[in-house]
């Protein structure tokens, strides 16, 4: 499972890929833009966003678990 963090905070539900959490992350207007790849390969991320694999029960403080 992975979740996108601003910071040190969990922002969103958790998703089986990466690319589960930035296509919620964009449906959801918690970021604007998608991450792009950069010429040596890697990914430009939006400021202080990043992307890191997490617990399966994790979720945020706050947000309900959608059934």
């Amino acid at each position: 499972m992975y979740a996108l963090f601003e910071g040190e905070r969990q922002i969103g539900n958790p998703s089986a890929t990466e690319k589960e959490v930035w296509e919620a992350a964009l449906i959801e207007g918690l970021v604007t833009d998608v991450p792009v790849a950069d010429e040596e390969g890697g990914q430009l991320l939006p400021a202080n966003y990043h992307v890191k694999q997490v617990d399966e029960g994790a979720h945020p403080r706050g947000v309900k678990r959608r059934s």
